[in-house]
């Protein structure tokens, strides 16, 4: 067994909020949460964007086993 970070995002506000991916395992937090941030990233005015469009993404601490087959990035 091995502590890993899942990365969450999300798209969406409120009752059009939808998860899009919760597959991607890091062993380390700051390599995770550099994707998080990244893939959150939207390049318009917050205000003028469509609710819909809107992204929330963060790392979950999870214990998996290693031979589960769950590929786990650096």
């Amino acid at each position: 067994m091995v502590h890993v970070f899942l990365l969450m995002l999300y798209i969406g506000v409120g009752d059009d909020r939808r998860l899009v991916s919760n597959d991607m395992y890091f062993r380390n937090v700051t390599t995770c949460n550099y994707f998080a941030k990244e893939l959150a990233k939207r390049y318009s005015t917050y205000a003028a964007m469509d609710k819909r469009d809107r992204a929330t993404s963060y790392c979950l601490p999870k214990y998996v086993r290693e031979s589960s087959g769950i590929e786990i990035y650096d």
